[in-house]
């Protein structure tokens, strides 16, 4: 395979956004973690539609493997570029092109991040409700993992909120799919096989979202337990209630004493096990009946305190060690992050056993995550290990983790997609008819597959 550089000249006729080998930087050839690093011929930096077509209609006819970019936050080595070929980086389709306050909608394009679309909607009291915890992701990047965050348990993730998107296939063909309509009963979806395909079925270059009206106010609880089990189980209790709150986390005592010294932020209560972090949002009036609900029933199940933070200052510094925990781990050791999601019912169970595999293994687990969707979070911890003992006790501990995560009626990923660091655990655990028909899928738009060729679902190769 060889790359003309004058065929990617005259698509990209800016030298600048236009980087041959010996030129492309190291983390553009990695992902957020930076441990695996693959190799590319070349990186082009697409600032249109036409761009990305023409770039992908040139890397189709030439067979050439293309790794589609974004903000480059990516936790499983989506962004790695495993076979040479073209690194195709969208951050700079940065623009808002339209907001449409008829349509409650937003056009954008993939390379805006999350947290400056979301100041911009919110300054003008609207609001984008998903909220992954890297808010410097970009958006196509979101859409592409189908990311989840805090506010998953009340409004839902990425998905519901992509009301359309324009994608390029490998081809270079540009598509439209979904529109500004509410409802679409139009023959396939399209734009949900799309959305959480990890840039293997075509590159998104732009996005229809949907927005809410922005609420009203907004308040956070820290409620800590004598220990993490408790803590999930009248979690349950809450839920059930009808206090519709919008995040419900759950930490253990130990990984909070690690955000506590990264972000030098102390907690309430450190004699406690673990804390549930809630937050409900909407009219003042019903947010303030389901904090009463709440308290109510958290005493009632074990809770041993119940602090309200309305302090603003001191609710945003709860919430920066929440936001921080996987970086304050990182900063003690290596780590593998984990975002494994079960039922809700059965989340107590899993992290139970995680706890259970931590003592039996000697490798540290720390869990935190989304107790009100059941998606679990750990930072699996190296410590002192050497190299080799680390990635062998790693896919020892990973192995049982997953099956026990299948065993319990989860899956692999709940927002950070598959990937290259998940492909064992996911290809080994989903019915081989529901790959076959992924694999076909992928062929039927990707005869080539030049996009993201072997990660995620794909079992094939051309």
């Amino acid at each position: 395979m060889q790359i003309n550089r004058q065929a990617l000249r005259s698509i990209i006729p800016d030298e600048a956004r236009l980087l041959f080998a010996e030129q492309i930087p190291p983390e553009y050839q990695s992902d957020a973690l930076g441990r695996r690093t693959g190799t590319a011929d070349a990186l082009v930096f697409a600032r249109s539609t036409e761009e990305v077509s023409g770039v992908l209609r040139y890397a189709d006819e030439n067979g050439i493997p293309v790794t589609p970019r974004g903000a480059g936050t990516n936790l499983v080595g989506s962004t790695i570029p495993l076979h040479g070929g073209i690194i195709l980086d969208v951050s700079r389709m940065n623009r808002i092109l339209e907001l449409d306050r008829d349509t409650m909608t937003a056009t954008v394009e993939p390379g805006i991040l999350l947290k400056d679309f979301q100041s911009y909607v919110e300054e003008r009291g609207l609001f984008y409700p998903p909220d992954p915890g890297e808010k410097a992701s970009s958006i196509g990047g979101n859409i592409s993992t189908n990311a989840g965050g805090m506010r998953a348990v009340k409004y839902g993730v990425t998905r519901d909120y992509v009301r359309g998107l324009e994608v390029v296939l490998a081809d270079g063909t540009v598509m439209q799919v979904g529109g500004k309509q509410v409802k679409d009963a139009s023959g396939l979806s399209l734009k949900h096989l799309l959305i959480g395909s990890e840039g293997t079925l075509a590159v998104i270059t732009k996005c229809l979202l949907r927005l809410l009206p922005r609420p009203e106010t907004s308040v956070s609880v820290l409620v800590p337990y004598a220990d993490l089990q408790t803590g999930i189980r009248s979690v349950l209790t809450i839920l059930q209630a009808d206090a519709n709150p919008t995040a419900v986390e759950f930490m253990e005592r130990k990984v909070v004493a690690l955000g506590e010294e990264f972000s030098g932020v102390k907690y309430p209560r450190p004699d406690a096990g673990s804390y549930i972090l809630l937050t409900f949002d909407g009219h003042q009036s019903e947010v303030e009946a389901s904090l009463e609900r709440v308290r109510a029933l958290a005493l009632a199940n074990g809770a041993i305190d119940y602090v309200v933070l309305r302090d603003a200052a001191q609710a945003a510094d709860i919430w920066k060690v929440r936001g921080a925990l996987v970086k304050a781990v990182e900063a003690v050791s290596e780590q593998e992050p984990v975002d494994i999601v079960v039922p809700i019912s059965r989340t107590a169970d899993f992290v139970r056993f995680i706890n259970e595999l931590e003592a039996s293994s000697g490798m540290r687990m720390i869990a935190f995550g989304h107790a009100g969707d059941g998606n679990v979070h750990l930072c699996v911890v190296r410590d002192g290990r050497d190299a080799e003992t680390w990635e062998r006790e790693l896919h020892e501990n990973m192995e049982k983790a997953y099956a026990q995560a299948y065993a319990c009626g989860g899956v692999a990923s709940g927002e950070h997609g598959i990937g290259i660091s998940k492909r064992p655990y996911f290809l080994r655990e989903t019915p081989k008819e529901n790959l076959a028909v992924m694999n076909r899928i992928k062929t039927a738009l990707d005869p080539k597959h030049i996009l993201n060729d072997q990660k995620s679902y794909i079992v094939g190769g051309k």
